[in-house]
């Protein structure tokens, strides 16, 4: 199997895998949870026209040359809509309806009132739809409020429920098991022993596995025997929209997870592909559906190609409209070397220059084996395989992580 280029395995990878089946969800519990349907105004927004200030509410052609005008009745939020007469001002609260006839609102800021309340004095002509929020001026009856693909946050959640929304159909939650293999794992907080490492990439995929919307499980870790690793990936593949395995994808003596998943049924997309780090990627899919990403177990590769393949596959799993983060042009602040062949994503922080424009800063330690790149990385900047080198002040396309996950 050759080596694909990191633009034709995403295209690959993100062909397989279906999307979950929908649900009805409450709005109190469907924050983070990706729109189905789309939401549709039954009315418009606002329902009626209302006063944008505490003030009066008047009939602007009909306001005499004095500006003086008695005051009749009062409309509150909530409360009956009074009855109007041109020539006359209305006492009117924000967010109260406007009265029938009345056309604008003076604040009460503008006008002086007699003692008794019973006359004012305007200070200003008013204008037509003056201090007025107009009905459907924000939303039409019929129209789109939140489309479908939306992944929901508090802003469309609160608009939902302004519309009468009790509950929304979403898609389920992309279910994820994580399977680290390797003799020498073991958990943080676990006793100590000659040759153990402390497992830590399944937390990182855990956590951007949540933040991209699935429920995601820590498997219990599989040794390197290739019985045991295939039990262990059968038993992940069920019931299971993304298997995530970690580590044993290389070519040694006890990298055995792609002979095991392919003695569990799953049918191997690519093995290797052209990028740095994360070069031993292995994608595949299950004849039940499941799609399987067999990640490096190097702390780098595993948080790198788990960003660049792992979350696009779950927001195109969870129903997302847009699984792929934007890219911009940035200038580069630093020197690194590069793959020659390999597309070369280097970590590093984003900070403004004078004058406002932003710079990408190279992170001094790009090993794949080092934990820290991503403690501080704040984005991505993608070196294409012909660049066999990164100088100061290159324009190279940047990624930032918040965009990802």
């Amino acid at each position: 199997m050759s080596t694909l280029s990191f633009d034709e395995a995403r295209h690959r990878w993100l062909a397989v895998g279906s999307t979950t089946p929908t649900e009805r969800v409450s709005v109190f519990e469907a924050d983070g949870r990706v729109l189905a349907d789309d939401v549709v105004a039954p009315f418009p927004l606002p329902p009626f026209d209302y006063s944008a200030m505490d003030g009066y509410a008047v009939q602007t052609s009909t306001v005499p040359a004095s500006l003086e005008l008695p005051v009749e009745g009062t409309s509150a939020a909530g409360g009956a809509l009074p009855a109007f007469r041109a020539g006359t001002a209305c006492r009117i609260f924000t967010g109260a309806p406007l009265p029938d006839g009345a056309d604008g609102v003076v604040m009460q800021e503008h006008v002086q009132a007699s003692p008794d309340g019973k006359l004012v004095r305007l200070h200003e002509v008013p204008t037509p739809g003056q201090n007025v929020r107009r009905r459907g001026e924000d939303l039409a009856e019929g129209a789109v409020a939140v489309a479908r693909g939306l992944r929901l946050r508090p802003g469309t959640l609160a608009l939902a429920a302004a519309l009468e929304h009790a509950s929304l159909v979403c898609h389920r939650r992309p279910v994820v098991p994580v399977l680290s293999s390797g003799d020498e794992l073991r958990g943080p907080g676990a006793p100590p022993r000659p040759g153990s490492v402390i497992e830590s990439n399944g937390l990182f995929i855990a956590a951007a596995g949540r933040r991209a919307g699935a429920i995601v499980h820590l498997a219990p870790f599989v040794r390197d025997d290739l019985e045991a690793t295939t039990l262990a990936a059968t038993r992940a593949l069920r019931s299971s929209d993304l298997v995530i395995t970690v580590g044993g994808v290389s070519v040694g003596d006890r990298d055995l997870v792609r002979a095991a998943l392919e003695a569990a049924g799953v049918e191997v997309l690519f093995h290797r592909i052209a990028i740095k780090p994360g070069r031993p990627l292995l994608a595949g899919v299950h004849p039940a559906g499941a799609a399987v990403l067999g990640l490096p177990g190097t702390p780098a590769s595993a948080s790198l190609t788990f960003l660049l393949f792992g979350v696009p596959m779950l927001r195109k799993l969870g129903g997302e409209r847009a699984v792929l983060p934007p890219t911009r042009s940035v200038a580069v602040a630093g020197r690194a070397k590069s793959a020659e062949g390999r597309t070369d994503f280097l970590r590093g922080a984003l900070a403004s220059e004078t004058g406002g424009a932003s710079i990408f800063r190279i992170a001094p330690n790009q090993a794949s084996g080092a934990v820290t790149s991503f403690a501080a990385a704040e984005a991505l900047a993608i070196v294409p395989p012909g660049r066999i080198a990164v100088q100061d002040g290159d324009v190279l396309d940047v990624i930032r992580i918040d965009d990802i996950a």
